[in-house]
């Protein structure tokens, strides 16, 4: 399976008909979670009006852990057969997920002036995120830091493995320590804790971000292969 979307060509072909889908995807749902977060939810009973930054604070906390492990699983694969492709989508990953990553922090923080009376705190879940943007810009910086893109590749797969550690903690930090942070109220061993007329725009939001994810990297992942394309062939034609 991994050798057959190894082929930049038969990578390409699958990209450019996957593309659509998604991207009607991810304006579809986002859209329609927008209009249930925003219209159709009620106002919560505590946190009144304000609880409606969860719609789009949780799911990108979410993807901001989702894309890292996508992130690592391409190094990994990288690292063990030397695909290109997975070279290109670890690479077309990072600047994604650092996105989702600073849209948590920054959505968290307006969220939590309200609520908690404080811009930032200093506690587990805050702080792993914050070293998971970190990670994020660690590995763009180390995969371009060397002139040999094939050395900052494996030493940047190589930190985005090791950092995938941080994924856990991130998860399960409001369980292990003494957090401000809500405990996990929807993916929970007996079921979401929330009420339906939440849950809906939250997993509507949630898929749109994870479409919007796809269709971005696809974008990148598409016009990285095309530049080195591009470049092979300048090379070629300087040889001629």
């Amino acid at each position: 399976m991994i050798n057959y979307f190894a082929n930049p060509t038969r990578f390409l072909k699958i990209a450019k008909g996957l593309q659509p889908i998604v991207a009607l995807s991810a304006v579809g749902s986002i859209l329609t979670g927008l209009y249930y977060s925003l219209i159709q939810s009620p106002p919560d009973y505590q946190q009144s009006e304000t609880v409606r930054m969860m719609y789009v604070h949780v799911p990108a906390a979410w993807m901001a852990m989702f894309c890292y492990v996508a992130l690592a699983c391409f190094s990994s694969v990288l690292l063990i057969w030397r695909h290109i492709v997975a070279d290109i989508l670890a690479k077309s990953t990072a600047p994604i997920g650092a996105c989702f990553t600073f849209l948590a922090l920054a959505t968290g923080s307006l969220w939590g002036k309200p609520m908690w009376g404080t811009w930032w705190v200093w506690d587990a879940r805050l702080t792993s995120v914050l070293i998971l943007f970190l990670l994020y810009l660690g590995y763009m910086v180390l995969y371009n830091a060397f002139d040999d893109r094939s050395r900052g590749a494996r030493a940047a797969a190589i930190l985005s493995i090791v950092g995938v550690i941080n994924v856990p903690i991130i998860k399960f930090s409001v369980d292990w320590w003494n957090t401000l942070h809500q405990p996990a109220s929807v993916i929970k061993m007996d079921g979401p804790a929330i009420h339906s007329s939440m849950l809906t725009p939250l997993i509507l939001m949630a898929v749109g971000y994870t479409s919007l994810f796809i269709w971005i990297l696809l974008i990148r992942a598409r016009a990285e292969l095309n530049l080195q394309k591009v470049h092979a062939l300048k090379i070629r034609l300087a040889k001629v």
